[in-house]
């Protein structure tokens, strides 16, 4: 545990007598605030009242109010004789979005991203910084990953009925990581490439940068509209294709048995590379959560991360393919570059070996969210949705009004949302709205309070 010396402390928190109001609450949230911007590291023991009260200039009775409010709230634990120590309490660390979700400007759902496992996570780490030391005598230099991480993960996709042994494994940094060395190694200028619409706007980002000519497949609340898509195989003759068959982003459509075994028929047929998106895999809110079958197939590439499971600040994420396109990938020298650090991978080592409390906890947290959000939205405005199988977002079908008039409005009013034509390759959607249910509770009732009120596009 670290002192933080009076002059320290004021250094730490800056100007913050220049913000409006009370001194004593004002004085609280700079406390706050440079703790979670890491200015004042959690376990940090505070000066004595009244060291504190002459470092800041200001009374002692300011900084025992300022102190008490910290302490209430959970940022503070005084021990008698021990004095003051800040911490980040369960209001902070048992969150399923991040922080600055609603404590920047206003409320921000353009991000369907969950926050990390504190307490996990820490542990994890310390565990792995114990096992480092091997790490240590080699040069780790970038390959296919670490074995142990690899041996694991190829042991998961074995559990789950799809054969897999290591060096049909790749470890990247992060699943967008893995989505660009597939494209660069697989992308034929020739040919087009068969997306969703909507679909996940990262690979829009990849392809576009590539000026990939892009074909498109509707999917809804209800799922593929393989009749679709095997005419648009037949005509377009795509050679390569992205989609996300478990909890659909952003829709939540979980692809049937019967509707993969479809797709991995017509990729073998038309000699097409399927991609499979398996990022939200992990996240099923079905009470029970039920089998998932793989697509799989002799086309089939699948891709996978920690990020919904675990966080989007551990970049580790991988593909599965066969081990002959595995060593042609490593001989691409965009790999080395997209290989992620040797202790990160150590970490989701220790949160992946056995992930059975986090998973629940995570699955509960969300369908919780996942229904509230629900409940406040339901016949509430001009717009319908069926409630997704699992993911991270409700998909809105807006009636009487346009998405980019309704994320207008929320914008004025402080609210951040992500339109539909964020998730189309030709921008249509423009009656659809994605709508995260990561926040907590109290955020969500407050963004549906802005798209209820009277006076919103469509009420």
């Amino acid at each position: 545990m670290t002192s933080t010396r009076p002059p320290g402390i004021a250094a730490a928190l800056g100007e913050w007598r220049q913000e409006p109001g009370p001194l004593a609450r004002t004085l609280a949230t700079a406390v706050r605030d440079a703790v979670i911007d890491g200015r004042l590291p959690p376990g940090s023991r505070l000066p004595s009242e009244r060291a504190l009260a002459a470092a800041l200039g200001i009374s002692r009775g300011t900084v025992v109010t300022a102190l008490a409010a910290l302490r209430d709230t959970g940022w503070l634990r005084t021990r008698h004789g021990s004095g003051s120590v800040l911490r980040l309490p369960p209001a902070v660390t048992e969150r399923t979005a991040p922080w600055s979700t609603d404590h920047g400007d206003g409320i921000d759902l353009t991000r369907a991203v969950p926050a990390a496992p504190h307490h996990a996570y820490l542990a994890a780490s310390r565990r792995a910084v114990e096992r480092s030391a091997s790490l240590l005598v080699d040069g780790a230099e970038p390959d296919a990953g670490l074995p142990q991480l690899r041996e694991l993960l190829a042991d998961r996709y074995t559990r789950e009925g799809l054969p897999t042994r290591p060096d049909q494994i790749l470890v990247t940094a992060g699943a967008r990581a893995a989505l660009t060395l597939l494209a660069d190694h697989l992308h034929d200028r020739g040919r087009p490439v068969l997306m969703e619409s909507p679909t996940y706007q990262g690979v829009l980002a990849v392809l576009r940068r590539r000026r990939a000519r892009l074909a498109t497949v509707p999917v809804g609340a209800d799922g593929w509209d393989l009749a679709h898509l095997a005419r648009t195989l037949a005509t377009a003759r795509p050679a390569l294709a992205f989609l996300t068959p478990d909890f659909h982003n952003p829709t939540g459509a979980l692809m049937s048995p019967d509707q993969r075994r479809l797709v991995a028929e017509a990729a073998t047929a038309h000699d097409l590379t399927v991609i499979a998106d398996e990022t939200l895999r992990d996240l099923d809110l079905r009470t029970p959560p039920g089998p998932v079958p793989h697509l799989a197939g002799r086309g089939v590439v699948s891709v996978g991360s920690a990020s919904k499971l675990v966080w989007g600040g551990l970049r580790v994420g991988w593909l599965r393919t066969d081990a002959a396109r595995i060593r042609e990938l490593l001989l691409n020298p965009l790999q080395a570059r997209l290989s992620p650090p040797p202790l990160e991978q150590l970490i989701a080592c220790e949160l992946l070996a056995d992930p059975a409390d986090l998973l629940h906890e995570r699955r509960e947290r969300l369908r919780a969210q996942r229904d509230h959000l629900a409940g406040l939205l339901d016949g509430a405005g001009p717009w319908s949705f069926t409630l997704p199988a699992g993911g991270l977002t409700l998909w809105l079908r807006l009636h009487g009004t346009t998405a980019a008039a309704l994320a207008g409005y929320a914008a004025r009013h402080g609210l951040k949302l992500s339109p539909g034509p964020d998730f189309a390759a030709d921008r249509t959607l423009t009656r659809h709205l994605r709508l995260p249910f990561t926040a907590t509770p109290e955020t969500l009732g407050r963004a549906a309070a802005v798209l209820t009120a009277p006076g919103a596009p469509g009420s």
